[in-house]
């Protein structure tokens, strides 16, 4: 019996549309991040993107448990002396809270050339609109709330 590798050109994808309202952001981008991977389909390979695309809408309706509003904090750099910046959970949600969500699924994705390709196959929209109309995403529900 021999192991079974997927090849790229012999995948085929699909895409998912989610509903971030009420959604928790880490339960959420576990599962995201899985089907991203291809982790949900038998011909999953480790080292080929065999994952689906997936539409992530209401992302500034994503829920936060306990004081993590308050007290959980994102970081960017300028790349200048003195030039990091603070941002907390609540500030990252009223301003930009499709960013909150693709920075928790890109915790889960691999660092390297197969985690910067996955993380372009997720699309994350503020609002219950998506210009993905033509893909026919289906409707995901997700395990956990």
């Amino acid at each position: 019996m021999r192991t079974y590798m997927a090849k790229k050109g012999e995948v085929e994808r699909k895409w998912y549309v989610v509903d971030a309202a009420g959604q928790t952001l880490g339960r959420l981008a576990s599962q995201v991040a899985a089907i991203l991977r291809g982790k949900h389909k038998p011909q999953y390979t480790p080292h080929v993107d065999t994952g689906d695309f997936v539409i992530v809408i209401n992302a500034e309706k994503v829920v936060l448990t306990g004081k993590k509003l308050d007290k959980k904090v994102y970081y960017r750099h300028s790349g200048y002396p003195g030039g990091l910046k603070k941002t907390t959970a609540r500030e990252m949600l009223q301003n930009k809270p499709e960013e909150m969500i693709e920075r928790a699924v890109w915790g889960m994705l691999p660092k390297n050339r197969l985690g910067r390709k996955l993380i372009k196959k997720l699309k994350v929209y503020r609002g219950s609109e998506h210009p993905h109309q033509a893909q026919k995403p289906e409707v995901l529900e997700l395990r956990y709330q």
